[in-house]
């Protein structure tokens, strides 16, 4: 009888850490139930002083970051995470943090800033048309 304490002691502690498991299974997940792809078409993004020269600027839903370098020249990325796939919803300055496991990337290059993502992020085409920022891969004909 020595045993039945200790083996109900265990069934009682997996029991309790269930939920807990389940929480950590759903901080790795997007919560969307929706796309997590960058553009596979051009998206428009608004007007392009939205972004001012030296900043950057999160677009969640299109999954794309646009970082205005100069008065002319402008950069997009996919703010897909490289490491798990988890669309990336916040951003800090030039720093892109990916909420699953705490990747970052600079939002002006694309580059890793902190792991443990270890490819960058994916470069879009960028271009402003009639005074509106256009992202996104050209429309295959």
């Amino acid at each position: 009888m020595s045993g039945t304490p200790h083996a109900r002691r265990t069934v009682l502690r997996a029991a309790a850490l269930a939920p807990a498991a389940g929480l950590g299974l759903t901080a790795c997940s997007s919560g969307e139930a929706g796309n997590r792809s960058a553009p596979t078409a051009p998206v428009d993004l608004g007007a392009s002083d939205e972004v001012k020269v030296g900043a950057s600027k999160l677009y969640p839903d299109q999954h794309v970051v646009v970082s205005r370098i100069t008065e002319d020249r402008y950069t997009a990325y996919s703010t897909i995470c490289t490491h798990a796939g988890c669309p990336i919803n916040k951003l800090e300055g030039h720093k892109l943090i990916c909420q699953c496991h705490g990747s970052q990337f600079d939002a002006t290059n694309g580059k890793v800033l902190h792991e443990p993502a270890v490819e960058p992020l994916a470069e879009l085409p960028v271009k402003v048309t009639d005074g509106k920022i256009v992202a996104g891969p050209a429309k295959k004909d």
